[in-house]
């Protein structure tokens, strides 16, 4: 089983326990409206490019509003099972559902007060630490300074270069992927100027 299958189950199970009108750390979406934009993603490839592209947004709007009509049941159960057959996304579920299965999951727990870290395994962050690589530089590439990730066993990735001052964060590859993906709710330590931290902090981190 791989690591995104993992992520996939450990996230249905933390909906379940959260229940349908838990907040989420994706803006005002509930547990469920995360639990719709899962099943449209993956199960409405008409409508899942308005995820990337804006002229097409109102369409997976209205497409995700609809399937949030569904029972709580319905949806984490498709959630559960995954791609489909004939979605493209089933023969790469492995690499391309990894970072949403992961991030989704912390989007849900990180979502409650008190929340911890999970303690992953060696295994576990090497995995995330080279999802991390591929996607860095599509992270901060709007960033006003450099951007280096640094693990603390001293892996280093330059995510954005630019002329001027760096910034260099410092975390697991868990927290960084995190961080990567426009999450505030991680616990890093960052080096350099406190108006460039902040600015790193604060740059559009969408992908």
């Amino acid at each position: 089983m791989s690591m995104a299958q993992d992520e996939r189950r450990a996230l249905v199970v933390a909906m379940t326990a959260a229940g349908p009108d838990a907040p989420t750390l994706c803006g005002a979406w509930t547990v469920r409206d995360l639990a719709a934009h899962l099943v449209v993603r993956e199960r409405r490839p008409d409508a899942a490019p308005g995820i990337m592209i804006k002229s097409f947004a109102g369409y997976l709007d209205s497409v995700q509003a609809k399937a949030a009509q569904r029972s709580f049941e319905e949806l984490l159960e498709q959630v559960r099972t995954g791609p489909p057959w004939w979605s493209p996304l089933r023969p790469v579920d492995a690499v391309a559902n990894l970072s949403e299965m992961f991030v989704h999951h912390e989007d849900v727990r990180r979502a409650e007060p008190g929340w911890e870290p999970r303690e992953l395994t060696a295994a576990e962050e090497a995995t995330l630490w080279k999802t991390l690589r591929r996607m860095a530089k599509m992270a901060y590439r709007k960033a006003p300074v450099t951007v280096v990730l640094a693990t603390p066993d001293g892996e280093r990735v330059t995510a954005h270069s630019v002329e001027g001052p760096e910034v260099v964060l410092t975390g697991p590859p868990s927290e960084l992927l995190l961080h990567a993906f426009g999450r505030k709710e991680v616990r890093l330590t960052a080096t350099g100027a406190d108006d460039d931290v902040r600015a790193v902090h604060d740059c559009d981190r969408s992908i």
